[in-house]
Formats: C-alpha cells, structure tokens, sequence
C-alpha cells in the first residue's frame, strides 16, 4: 500500500524540489496535508513526542512527493540524505526519537536499505509554527 501524497504547494517563493544532474534536493517540508499543517507547537512544550514523530513521518511523506514530481519517467531515486529539524522547548533531547518517525515512513514506504544518513538538529521555531521540518536529498539510479 502507497501512502503517497499530492505534491505539496509551495508556501512562499520556492520550488519543492529541484533535479540537478542526477540529484534531487527538497525543500524543507513540513506536516501539512492540502497546505494545512496538521500540528503546530514545539516539542517538549505543547506537542508530544508521538505527535512529533507522526509529524515527521508526514513530513518526509511530503518530501518523497516532492522528489517524484521532478524525478524523469523511467527512473527510481534513493534517498541519500535527510535532515529533520525539530522545533523543541529548551530542555528537550530526545530529537533522534521524532527524527525515527520520518525513517520508518522512509523505510515502509522504500524499504529498509533506501534509508538515508540522517541528522536530527534542535531548533527554536520553524515555518507556521510547525513542530517539524523534514529536508531530504537523493539520486537517480538506474533501473525501472
């Protein structure tokens, strides 16, 4: 089963991926469904760490949309890597644990060896008021 999501629109004056030669990087994409986020808050305060991973798995969900609208017809890609940025209260460190939330989607969605290197870096606010936002790169391979 596919949990694959519309292509997400752009909340400012950005494109969400770009293929560049055999590379494609992503904007960072943050737990919005049609534009909407979906959680808002920081981790640790308001939004709890399942919430927070739940969020990172749709962020990265948006990602991998965002790298097959620019991947050619004919190609697969894999991720290469991935940055999770968490909006955290100060005392939170447990940002390895909301990051697993998007590489298990990562993982359901490609498989167990398309997972990407990955940091997970503390941040005081992102876009919208959004708990978390997910950034991935990855290459064209060949192959159907």
């Amino acid at each position: 089963m596919s949990s694959e999501l519309e292509t997400p629109v752009p909340q400012g004056r950005y494109v969400t991926a770009v293929l560049a030669g055999d590379t494609v990087r992503t904007a960072g994409m943050t737990p919005r469904v049609d534009g909407v986020l979906t959680v808002t808050g920081s981790v640790g305060a308001e939004v709890t760490v399942a919430q927070a991973r739940a969020a990172a798995a749709l962020g990265a969900r948006n990602a991998l949309a965002a790298v097959r609208s620019v991947v050619p017809a004919g190609h697969r890609f894999r991720p290469v890597e991935m940055v999770v940025y968490v909006a955290a209260s100060a005392d939170f460190t447990a940002l390895s644990a909301v990051a697993d939330g998007a590489s298990e989607m990562i993982a359901s969605e490609l498989g167990p060896d398309d997972l990407p290197a990955r940091s997970a870096i503390g941040v005081y606010t992102l876009p919208g008021g959004a708990p978390v936002e997910v950034a991935l790169t990855a290459v064209l391979v060949p192959g159907p």
